[in-house]
């Protein structure tokens, strides 16, 4: 009875199939299949996510609490983002896969998170935030990323392209954050440890995304795997941030209260923290350390991921770039023969095509590819599927830029005019189709911030230089984050403008 019972399940599972789906196999569920994938993670998840019309069901092993629900679906992203928000907050299991970022705003609910986004958002309304911004970006663009690029498209060399921008995000969000540039983006490309320390967290947080805990845990003890080099990026980062947050408040102490007033992120989080009536946010340090840690997460890495995708497209594609910079050449009223130097942030948001651009990035390869939920009660989505408080629920948004039904028969296509209204401005599409900043009340509240960076960067990089791909395979990384695996090797050469007759 029972080998009768094996054979048919074998054969039903195993000799005539065709799908894109995981084979579920007895005790140890889907996990073999996931295991065999971790190299490409994002890519067989979507395969069985468009197999299955947007929403999967993940069998995990017996007795490990991996059971999961994973989703394309724009109504279930709607639904669980927006409509039914409070029975989906980040929840323990979360915070156990994020314990490095502590009680940062991305890893806290209800009133601790409203406090963070209330905070954070009053400093992006600051009337002196933008001129910090636009005053800070420019200083790296001078005295860091023009003399790396001038050097490498003198000498030939090949480089790594991604580097490049992480290393500008990394000493850009530092030196708006904490005043502090860490001069990663220098000639020599010196080696900044807290820099490099940020890949492997993020490799590691995916990880045990999909590793039962016990598991994760087990590595963490014998400090090997993912897990020892996320032991050794979390005491990298906090050799890294402790000084800085310990000299801004030294220096904070020694100035008079004009200039104290100057310097807007310490001092309004500081407030935060006496504000808090539960107490149970640690030592002042350690919150504060928490709360940038998580600043420069998305301030470094979703920046730059997008960046290094976007100029990718870009090479692929050189009708699009050539209209990129007639438009920049257009709406910035550059003479022929003009270099790109300065620009002002009103200025940056008269390029809308190069807006559409990035956003066609963005949904072909969201700087955020995966959201993890667990609800708090039982519940029953759009699709029809049923889940329960021990179900992880992770939302795909790397999927949904590849799927027919949300994006047309042309979803892998590179289309900015996609993004371009019939009057000649942007297209808005709801955040629950185009989730590359979240959705609902979680929406990332550096959204304008990021496609002011990403406009400047862009266009003068675009209309400066002329970016040559070298051979490679290009491969998304396993990671929260969606980065190349292995960088994107480029020259650089120095585009000469053509003179007017």
């Amino acid at each position: 009875m029972c080998f009768t019972y094996s054979t048919r399940w074998y054969l039903s599972n195993i000799w005539w199939k065709s799908s894109s789906a995981p084979t579920n196999w007895p005790l140890v569920g889907m996990l073999p299949g996931l295991i065999q994938n971790t190299h490409r993670v994002h890519e067989f998840v979507t395969d069985a996510l468009v197999e299955s019309k947007g929403t999967f069901e993940f069998h995990g092993p017996v007795l490990a609490n991996l059971n999961m629900l994973l989703t394309s679906d724009p109504a279930n992203i709607h639904h669980i983002l927006s409509k039914n928000f409070s029975n989906y907050p980040k929840g323990v299991e979360f915070r156990k896969i994020f314990d490095m970022i502590g009680n940062g705003i991305f890893n806290v609910d209800y009133e601790l998170w409203e406090m963070h986004r209330k905070t954070t958002m009053s400093l992006m309304n600051h009337p002196k935030f933008q001129t910090m911004l636009e005053r800070n970006m420019w200083s790296i663009i001078e005295n860091g990323l023009w003399p790396i690029l001038d050097g490498f498209a003198e000498q030939g060399t090949l480089f790594d392209l991604q580097d490049i921008f992480q290393r500008f995000t990394f000493d850009a969000i530092t030196k708006l954050l904490l005043d502090h540039d860490p001069k990663s983006l220098s000639i020599g490309l010196p080696h900044v440890p807290c820099e490099n320390a940020f890949n492997d967290s993020l490799d590691a947080f995916m990880y045990r995304h999909f590793l039962p805990e016990s598991c994760w845990k087990l590595q963490k003890w014998l400090r090997i795997g993912k897990e020892k080099k996320l032991i050794q990026a979390w005491e990298a980062i906090d050799q890294f941030i402790y000084p800085c947050i310990s000299r801004k408040q030294e220096e904070l102490m020694h100035t008079s209260r004009a200039k104290d007033e100057e310097f807007i992120f310490l001092n309004a989080y500081i407030r935060m923290y006496n504000q808090w009536k539960d107490g149970d946010l640690g030592t002042l340090q350690t919150f504060l350390r928490d709360t940038f840690l998580s600043l420069l997460f998305a301030g470094r890495d979703t920046t730059s991921a997008a960046l290094t995708w976007f100029f990718w497209l870009l090479a692929k594609n050189p009708s699009v770039e050539k209209r990129i910079r007639e438009e920049i050449q257009q709406q910035l009223n550059l003479k022929e023969g003009e270099n790109l130097k300065f620009f002002e942030i009103e200025e940056a948001r008269k390029l809308v095509y190069l807006h559409g651009a990035l956003c066609e990035t963005l949904r072909l390869f969201p700087s955020v590819a995966i959201e993890h939920k667990l609800p708090l009660e039982f519940d029953l989505l759009p699709s029809g599927h049923r889940v329960s408080p021990n179900t992880r629920v992770v939302l795909s948004f790397y999927t949904m830029g590849r799927m027919e039904s949300i994006w047309g028969k042309d979803c892998l296509e590179f289309k900015p005019e996609r993004w371009i209204s019939e009057r000649g401005g942007i297209k808005h599409e709801p955040s629950f189709k185009f989730p590359a900043f979240n959705a609902g009340p979680r929406t990332c509240i550096g959204k304008e911030m990021a496609f002011i960076q990403m406009k400047i960067v862009a266009a003068t990089i675009i209309y400066n230089y002329y970016i040559k791909l070298e051979d490679q395979i290009i491969l998304p990384n396993s990671s929260v984050i969606i980065q190349m695996k292995n960088g994107l090797k480029v020259r650089v050469f120095k585009r000469v403008p053509l003179m007017s007759n």
